[in-house]
């Protein structure tokens, strides 16, 4: 949730953010609930505190009957106004909710994905010299993917990946824990983009794939709750991406500052419905419902998040580099980044067999929004305490990194060549298929 001084302070610039995130919240009505529970709270606390000042004049003696009396309707009419305040408290609260992170000043305002703005491209779309071919295509050649017998067993939108795709797979984690786990590569990067910003590297993390709603919803990821999948019978989620129970683990704690950032890699097989998705990319592995995802999750101090923020989206352009996969990065408007994001940028691969650009990685940059209904807090070098800022990032959503090297490296025989940083975690192999 945003800041309440913001609302009570500034809702101007709430209104902006609601306006240019095309969220529907009623923030005139927002504040007036907001003034009509505060003025109800402060009733109720005026007659506790008269409450107490009775109470303490009747001890130690015997009390007057009208005194009797009067506190007698008094606990009364508090039991009354305190049942009102909570549902004042609890209507504030759902309306509250819907409120979204406000915008940093540096995000394009925009009113759908069209106005994201490419920041650069980087490498050069190859010439084959023949028909590039996608990625299913030459999946289903190999014998590499079999989404028949997982529709048979799990239904539509599911898939086994078999041999040589697989051993790929865990070449690429293998390869993304190396180099996020190895200090000197993060250094190396922060002096790259001139972050003055701790080289401390990830802590490799096989999260839950649950989680509870309350945590959930404190996350701000329950929604859109169309995309969930919720265990029958219990209070339980399948996640959606592993930094839904990454940026979660610490709730209702408090880091010291000389612990941060604290830097997670967390690798999770993650679920989504693709509600709307009908028809969509189904003849290859681009939108599942069962995916794998390496993360980035990081916890900082208000003054280093956004030096954090770009640090995540400095390392997804080197991985992508070292891979040799042509991309563009874009920033993305406020259309686009998100309810619970301040800003937020995308990667997006070549892919020569659909001739175009296609999402890959994405960096959310969220400030304190997620921490303050999850209370995690840091404790400064002065001893105040304040509410941790938190990103995520991408580091490499399987399947689709899987299509990119497929795509990129084919060749005219259906063969695939193996990207060199890969290699050592393949037997040295040069090439699958």
């Amino acid at each position: 949730m945003i800041d309440l001084n913001l609302l009570r302070n500034d809702p101007n610039l709430v209104r902006a953010a609601i306006q240019n995130k095309h969220v529907t919240v009623d923030l005139d009505l927002l504040i007036d609930l907001d003034q009509k529970h505060v003025a109800l709270l402060r009733e109720v606390e005026d007659r506790r505190a008269e409450r107490n000042r009775l109470a303490a004049s009747m001890k130690g003696g015997k009390p007057d009957p009208a005194e009797v009396a009067k506190a007698r309707a008094l606990r009364e009419e508090l039991a009354v106004m305190e049942t009102a305040l909570a549902e004042k408290k609890r209507e504030f609260t759902a309306l509250y909710k819907k409120v979204p992170n406000i915008p940093t000043a540096d995000t394009p305002i925009g009113h759908s994905e069209e106005e994201n703005q490419v920041v650069r491209k980087w490498g050069s779309p190859r010439d084959f010299g023949f028909q590039a071919r996608n990625h299913a295509e030459i999946a289903l050649h190999h014998g590499w993917i079999d989404k028949e017998r997982a529709a048979k067993v799990a239904g539509s939108r599911f898939v086994y990946l078999k041999g040589d795709l697989v051993k790929l797979q865990f070449a690429l984690i293998g390869f993304v824990l190396d180099r996020l786990t190895d200090e000197a590569f993060i250094a190396q990067i922060a002096t790259d983009n001139g972050l003055p910003i701790s080289a401390k590297p990830f802590l490799p993390v096989l999260p839950p794939y649950m989680i509870r709603t309350p945590i959930y919803d404190a996350m701000d990821r329950l929604e859109p709750i169309e995309e969930r999948y919720k265990i029958e019978g219990e209070d339980t989620w399948l996640q959606g991406s592993a930094e839904h129970v990454l940026g979660s683990m610490h709730a209702d704690e408090i880091f010291d500052e000389k612990e941060m950032p604290i830097r997670y890699l967390g690798y999770a097989t993650s679920f989504r419905s693709e509600a709307g998705a009908a028809g969509k990319d189904m003849e290859g592995i681009i939108r599942l419902h069962q995916f794998d995802k390496l993360e980035m999750e990081s916890f900082s101090t208000s003054d280093t998040s956004h030096d954090e923020h770009l640090l995540l989206s400095a390392i997804q352009e080197r991985l992508m580099q070292l891979l040799g996969i042509p991309y563009r990065k874009l920033q993305k408007c406020t259309f686009d980044i998100g309810k619970p994001n301040a800003k937020g940028s995308d990667i997006e691969a070549w892919l020569p067999g659909q001739g175009k650009y296609r999402e890959t990685h994405t960096a959310d940059y969220m400030t304190d929004y997620q921490a303050r209904r999850l209370n995690t807090r840091v404790r400064r070098l002065d001893g105040k305490l304040e509410l941790s800022h938190t990103n995520d990032a991408t580091a490499f959503a399987c399947g689709r990194t899987l299509v990119a090297i497929i795509e990129n490296y084919q060749s005219d025989d259906m063969s695939v060549e193996i990207p060199e940083v890969l290699r050592a975690y393949m037997g040295g192999r040069t090439r699958i298929g």
